[in-house]
């Protein structure tokens, strides 16, 4: 079956966005308008499987959206929405709790870093959110995720579940008239080199929206020009000189880690970057990256304030994408709801 090139991506309000969700996710989702249709989510019900202050929920939500459109996404062409308004993901979850096995949830590693060994007492939503990603994505018979390297087991999982589905359910979709194929494998999608973003105190952490030992590990997409110039001139370094090639940052975290931002905000490839400043000290590099950063992330932080400063166009644009998204979502579930054989 020819499925209709569509791609599906959420962002889960757990945390103000930083400099990591933009250069790994966001600004990545961008340039994929030109060639699919598009739905970028806010996985909300995702969130709530550890507990939110439902303050910070509604917060981070408007804010999530509000990065997505400051960095270029168009909610007219794209749809922008947050995943509560369609109830048919629930319910398509369901579903697929019933597909999917308790062996495949067990094995997933995002389960068990976050259980950790308090395995026990954690929610059912923690546990099962797996199936409630699948549903996010072949809900829309979504053909493409864009995916880094921690996500790609929850994509594995997605496909798993539709040929289980297609699989238990083959006589019924072809009885119905549906191709034999009624989910499509998602295919994971590759745009260019992820950036994987690093703590600018600790060069072997991840930045993270929860940095618990110094506000000025973190870049957060809504700091003003000030702070992030003063981060980033702060950020931790080994004393030695940039190296000229990118060999020469090997053993060396937080060098590598400020050479890999300057390269994504850029455009450039680190070997590019490191032939510009190759010998320079970071009193030249710093200073450079931080002007750089401003440029860049200014605009879409000015930007973010205004769209979360007005919650009534906020409210239009989700409203309206959670309507264009329930038409598809509801057409699917129809046709799923006959395949299962529930009475309606």
């Amino acid at each position: 079956m020819a499925f209709t090139p569509r791609v599906f991506s959420g962002i889960k309000p757990s945390g103000d966005l930083h400099l990591g969700n933009y250069l790994g996710a966001i600004r990545r989702f961008v340039p994929l308008q030109q060639t699919h249709e598009c739905i970028y989510c806010v996985v909300d019900m995702h969130a709530i499987t550890v507990w939110q202050e439902p303050e910070d929920l509604k917060r981070w939500t408007y804010e999530i959206a509000a990065a997505y459109i400051a960095a270029g996404l168009d909610p007219y062409r794209s749809i922008i929405f947050n995943q509560s308004q369609v109830v048919q993901h629930a319910e398509l979850a369901w579903i697929f709790n019933c597909v999917a096995r308790m062996g495949w949830m067990a094995r997933m590693t995002q389960f068990k870093d976050k259980a950790g060994e308090n395995s026990e007492n954690v929610s059912l939503g923690l546990f099962a959110y797996p199936s409630l990603m699948a549903a996010d994505i072949l809900l829309y018979k979504a053909t493409g995720v864009p995916v880094g390297e921690d996500q790609k087991q929850h994509l594995e999982l997605t496909r798993d579940i539709a040929k289980k589905f297609n699989h238990d359910y083959r006589k019924q979709i072809k009885g119905l008239g549906f191709d034999e194929e009624y989910f499509p494998l998602t295919e994971p999608m590759i745009t260019g080199a992820a950036t994987r973003v690093m703590s600018l105190r600790d060069g072997t952490k991840k930045m993270s929206k929860s940095e618990s030992t110094s506000d000025m590990a973190t870049i957060y997409l809504m700091d003003d020009a000030d702070t992030i110039s003063k981060k980033l001139k702060k950020a931790t370094t080994d004393p030695a000189p940039l190296p000229e090639t990118v060999a020469g940052l090997e053993g060396r975290p937080e060098a590598s880690n400020l050479v890999s931002i300057y390269a994504a905000l850029s455009d450039k490839t680190p070997a590019e970057v490191l032939t510009q400043y190759a010998g320079a000290g970071w009193g030249i590099f710093k200073p450079a990256l931080a002007d750089l950063a401003v440029s860049v992330l200014g605009p879409i932080a000015a930007e973010m304030r205004r769209l979360v400063g007005d919650r009534g166009e906020m409210d239009r644009i989700l409203r309206d994408g959670a309507e264009r998204a329930r038409a598809l979502a509801e057409a699917n579930m129809a046709e799923i709801r006959q395949i299962v054989g529930y009475v309606r």
